[in-house]
């Protein structure tokens, strides 16, 4: 999904305010996008947006996902002096967070492939306003799974639908008003509500803030049909003990929300 045309100009506008006299510089520059350290490359389809929305030629050396090191230049953009240092700061930082959370996707997959080859790392709901589709490519570059993109993607039956309702009718409710295409979540937070979520008729029991030991538990009596994730302050230490477990899915919404900004400098000339 492309970059809408409206969201580069509110990053625009958010950076430029109504009168920027720090770009009112004359002439025609080359500015190019560098890596500081090493990682995976992701967001520079939005940079590209920022720069073209400018009118600034623009061409990318790096594909979303690529392994990069410190030196190489992912992004070059030719035209005005005035349009690229205007794009610049939002470009680094849309392409920072984004090859950021990249990274931590890449690293996350890498420590669940010491034990399983089966296992999916995937993102949560906790992207930052504004930015979810940016943050949700660069997972996908990281070799991770989006997980949901939204509340219509899939029901998700919380801890706080079981309080209202109870689990079996919450599930029923929900089944009930769904599409047949639509699966349904149950989240659990003890090993044995696994099998009670599978047997009202969950298609996914995400087993939440539990130990790894609890969630082979929960694993082990699910039907085979059902899928297992498991979720709630995994690290990236501890992604190998949970990718042992048997679960389908890890996710962790440190992959958006607490990823650090991927190091890139801006240079022209």
């Amino acid at each position: 999904m492309p970059v809408a045309r409206s969201q580069v100009e509110r990053w625009l506008h958010e950076d430029l305010g109504h009168h920027d006299v720090t770009n009112e510089v004359p002439g025609e520059t080359t500015g190019r996008l560098v890596a500081k350290e090493s990682g995976v490359a992701a967001g520079l389809e939005a940079a590209v947006a920022v720069f073209d929305h400018l009118g600034v030629g623009v061409e990318t050396h790096a594909d979303p996902g690529d392994r990069i090191e410190s030196g190489d230049t992912v992004l070059t953009a030719d035209g005005a002096a005035r349009e690229v240092l205007r794009g610049e700061r939002v470009a680094v930082n849309v392409a920072g967070h984004a090859s950021g959370v990249a990274t931590r996707t890449r690293e996350a997959v890498n420590a669940a492939r010491e034990v399983s080859d089966g296992v999916r790392i995937a993102g949560t709901r906790k992207t930052t306003p504004g930015l979810r589709g940016v943050e949700k490519r660069a997972i996908v570059a990281g070799g991770g799974d989006t997980h949901r993109l939204d509340l219509s993607h899939m029901v998700m039956v919380k801890d706080n639908h079981v309080a209202e309702m109870g689990l079996e009718s919450a599930v029923s409710h929900f089944r009930e008003r769904a599409s047949f295409a639509t699966k349904i979540e149950v989240e659990v937070e003890r090993p044995a509500e696994g099998r009670r979520a599978a047997e009202a008729g969950a298609d996914i029991v995400l087993f939440d803030n539990l130990a790894p030991e609890a969630v082979a538990e929960g694993v082990e009596a699910l039907p085979a049909d059902v899928l297992a994730e498991a979720s709630g302050g995994i690290t990236l230490d501890t992604v190998p003990e949970y990718a042992a477990t048997g679960v389908d899915v890890i996710s962790l919404g440190s992959l958006t929300h607490s990823a650090p900004a991927f190091d890139y400098s801006f240079r022209t000339g």
